[in-house]
C-alpha cells in the first residue's frame, strides 16, 4: 500500500468515525483559546478545561490579566504542570498583545510564535481553530500514529511530520483532520494500547503482528 493510499484510508475512516470536530479546549474567544492552549502544554485538555473556568472569572481579556500578579496566575494554573513558567507567560503575553497588538490576538504565525510561552503548535491551534487559516498542529497522539501509519518516517521529528502530512493531505482537510487523529489516538491507538497492529486502523494498514519463533539452541 503506498503513502498516498494509506492516507486516503485514513482521511476516509476518521471522518467516518468523527463526523464532528469539536474543540477539545473550553474558550470564549481567541485569547480564552490561546490561554488554553498554552496551559496544555504537559498537560490534559481535561485538566485544563478544570482549570480554566476559574482563570477566566479573574480575567478573562488581556486587559484583566495584565492587572493580575503572577502568583495570582499560578495559584490558579497549578494543577497544569510547569505553573510557574506559564503564569510569567500568560501575563507576559497579555501585555503584549495590549501594547503591540490593541488587545487582539494577532492573526499571523510570525506575531503569535514571539509571544512568550507560544511555540508554533500552540501558534498553529490557534490559526486553525480560531481563525480558520490551514495549519497541521502535531501533537504527540498526531506524531504517534504517523509513525505507526507509515504516513511519515519513523523516528522523524515535528517539523518532519507536519511537512509530511501536509503533503499527503489536502489543504481543505487539515484543520478537521488534525482534531480526528487526536480523537483516535487518545480513544483507539494510546501509545501503550496499540502495538501498531491492534486497533482498527493499525490492522487494515499494517495487517497483524508477526510471531516471531526463537529457535533454541540444543546443548551438547
Amino acid at each position: 500500500m503506498t503513502r498516498a493510499e494509506r492516507a486516503e484510508y485514513v482521511e476516509h475512516r476518521l471522518t467516518e468515525l468523527y463526523p464532528e470536530t469539536p474543540i477539545p479546549l473550553d474558550h470564549t474567544d481567541p485569547y480564552t483559546l490561546l490561554v488554553a492552549v498554552l496551559l496544555s502544554a504537559q498537560c490534559t485538555d481535561k485538566r485544563v478545561n478544570l482549570v480554566t473556568p476559574a482563570l477566566f472569572a479573574m480575567a478573562s481579556t488581556p486587559q484583566d490579566m495584565a492587572k493580575r500578579s503572577v502568583e495570582e496566575i499560578n495559584t490558579i494554573v497549578r494543577p497544569c504542570g510547569l505553573a510557574p513558567r506559564k503564569a510569567q507567560a500568560i501575563q507576559g503575553l497579555s501585555k503584549i498583545l495590549i501594547d503591540q497588538h490593541g488587545g487582539e490576538v494577532p492573526r499571523t504565525f510570525e506575531e503569535l510564535e514571539a509571544l512568550p510561552g507560544v511555540g508554533h503548535k500552540t501558534a498553529s491551534v490557534v490559526m486553525a481553530q480560531a481563525f480558520g487559516v490551514a495549519a497541521f498542529p502535531v501533537d504527540t497522539h498526531i506524531h504517534r500514529l504517523a509513525h505507526r501509519w507509515k504516513l511519515s518516517k519513523k523516528g522523524g521529528t515535528v517539523q518532519r511530520v507536519e511537512k509530511d502530512l501536509k503533503r499527503i493531505f489536502p489543504e481543505s482537510s487539515w484543520n478537521a483532520l488534525h482534531l480526528r487523529i487526536i480523537f483516535y489516538g487518545r480513544e483507539h491507538c494510546t501509545a501503550r494500547g496499540c502495538d501498531g497492529h491492534s486497533c482498527e486502523i493499525c490492522l487494515h494498514l499494517n495487517g497483524p503482528a508477526k510471531t516471531v519463533r526463537k529457535r533454541v539452541a540444543k546443548r551438547v
